[in-house]
């Protein structure tokens, strides 16, 4: 995953820019990078590891050497950014939240027409350079972003900043969001809305699908209409979002909320309480007691300082005790109790397994699991949220194969809430973790927290729905 921030302003921009894209850190923990233009030092960049730091670690100590009144910064999983172009363009830095399935393809494609490239990502092309060169082949930027529109399978939303101003490119199916900020002097633009409020600003305007917005600090420009579709990923709401964060004009946490709002309305477990896995079960958790009619307690709390998404790292053993570690049990508020767990999702199953092992050994009579999303059946080709390479490491793969020897084999009815299929999967997954009871949300019921049309929200991580 990923998420930039942006500003342009009346006055020096570098405060605002260094404390937005911080705002962003929860989306990604591997690199992150700067960049600012000034009239009279130009354009200065720089890019810093993540994987053993944190962004303001990082940045403070060289925040004097970054000028003018726009710039941009990101947080990325992925590439090194942001990249310097100097083309028939003018001079640009750009960032990306991108997932390009066709990268090979388009790398070869470039390479015929003699162009080149400089940047290298983990001995592989740089997405956000190759991006780059995409634009450049445009006559102007607007022909330049639809063609990266055209060209690449996958998701594509972008930050450039110019020597006049930061135009903003919102991936053409809007499957990651932009948001426009405003306040007196200055706008600002971003991946999560959070980052707004401690620095004044307030939500101006959400960019459409594939519409293309170029901000100056008096003002903002429409280069390219929204299309009138959109496939916003439904995981925003799930898992990425920070809580007080919106999306389409809705919120992170008040749509966690209703999910388990919902869910605990028909829920007829006999538990004594609810407890979030800390931090994106917690908004649901609390929804899922007051539907329910039962208290919450905090019988395990995350510790902060240190551990970051269990997902980020690639390797499964350091997965492995990322999951552990991060989240600290309360014995006292676990003795002797019957404790429903609300939670985001269960990817490969790594955490949910440490996880319930340990609350059994600490005294739990029951231990329950209510998941805040549907079962995950289908890998996302959209956009990179886990290090995954393979279907099969998902846990739903792993059971169907179990059961039909074949992991590929009636995907449509595993997929389909209460179907025999779906009963044995769920049957299964409770079984290997020793649950005391497992249930997923419906995807009706997420949709309807949502509050979007279906037809607005990819879905197909749940249901392999979306095929453009």
């Amino acid at each position: 995953m990923g998420g930039f921030f942006g500003t342009v302003s009346t006055t020096e921009c570098v405060t605002d820019l260094f404390y937005g894209t911080d705002y962003n850190s929860h989306l990604g923990t591997r690199r992150a990078g700067m960049a600012t233009y000034s009239e009279s030092e130009g354009f200065v960049r720089s890019i810093h590891n993540m994987e053993s730091s944190y962004f303001r670690t990082r940045f403070e100590p060289e925040l004097s050497k970054f000028k003018g009144k726009a710039g941009i910064g990101v947080i990325s999983d992925t590439d090194p950014q942001p990249i310097m172009i100097n083309s028939h363009l003018g001079k640009f830095a750009i960032v990306t939240v991108a997932k390009i399935n066709n990268t090979d393809a388009l790398e070869k494609e470039l390479l015929d027409a003699n162009m080149h490239f400089a940047e290298m990502s983990m001995g592989k092309t740089n997405p956000t350079e190759l991006v780059a060169l995409l634009i450049v082949q445009g006559k102007d930027f607007v022909d330049g972003i639809e063609n990266v529109y055209r060209k690449i399978k996958g998701s594509c939303s972008m930050l450039i900043l110019t020597e006049d101003g930061i135009i903003a490119a919102r991936d053409k199916w809007g499957r990651t969001p932009i948001i426009i900020g405003k306040k007196k002097g200055a706008y600002a633009v971003t991946s999560e809305s959070s980052s707004f409020p401690n620095l004044d600003y307030e939500i101006e305007k959400y960019i459409g699908p594939g519409e293309i917005v170029r901000m100056r600090a008096n003002g903002l420009e429409q280069m390219r209409k929204p299309n009138e579709e959109m496939q916003i990923c439904s995981f925003l709401w799930v898992y990425y979002g920070f809580p007080v964060s919106c999306y389409e004009g809705k919120n992170v946490e008040d749509v966690r909320f209703k999910s388990g709002y919902e869910m605990g309305k028909v829920d007829e477990s006999d538990v004594d309480c609810v407890c979030g896995i800390p931090d994106s079960g917690v908004g649901m958790a609390f929804g899922y007691a007051e539907g329910k009619g039962v208290p919450y307690h905090r019988a395990i709390a995350k510790y902060t300082p240190t551990w970051p998404r269990s997902f980020t790292p690639s390797n499964q053993n350091m997965r492995s005790l990322v999951a552990k570690m991060k989240l600290i049990p309360n014995r006292t508020m676990l003795q002797d109790k019957r404790i429903l767990f609300c939670d985001d999702s269960i990817v490969r199953g790594t955490q949910l397994r440490d996880n319930v092992n340990v609350l059994y050994e600490y005294g739990a009579k029951e231990v329950h699991m209510r998941i805040a999303c549907p079962p995950l059946i289908y890998g996302c080709p959209f956009i990179g949220f886990t290090s995954s390479k393979s279907d099969m490491e998902l846990i739903t793969r792993r059971i169907i194969k179990e059961i039909e020897g074949d992991e590929n084999a009636k995907l449509d009815k595993y997929a389909t809430t209460d179907s025999p299929e779906y009963k044995e999967m769920v049957e299964r997954i409770r079984a290997r973790f020793g649950l005391s009871s497992l249930k997923f949300n419906t995807l009706e019921i997420l949709i309807k927290a949502i509050g979007l049309p279906k037809c607005k929200v990819c879905t197909h991580c749940f249901d392999g729905s979306s095929h453009f």
